[in-house]
């Protein structure tokens, strides 16, 4: 599989907020196999979205650069 070309975030720690440096990404829920259904999520012009699914809250950083704070809650792609 190749790398996400979209950034993938995942809540496993149970956060109310995770910071984000992308306004469009997947909220993956829990790592597998307790995730729920991949969302696609876009910001638009707003600064943080709530995941329909999980509760979570993403607050856009531009500080972050497509990575997330915690850093832990970025989905890193598994080496094949």
């Amino acid at each position: 599989m190749s790398d996400h070309a979209i950034p993938h975030f995942h809540n496993q720690p149970g956060l109310a907020t995770i910071r984000v440096g992308a306004k469009e990404f997947m909220c993956i829920g829990a790592l597998p196999p307790f995730d729920h259904p991949h969302i696609y999520i876009d910001m638009g012009g707003d600064t943080e979205a709530l995941c329909p699914y999980c509760s979570t809250r993403y607050v856009y950083d531009a500080a972050l650069h497509g990575h997330a704070d915690p850093a832990e809650c970025e989905l890193k792609p598994q080496a094949a």
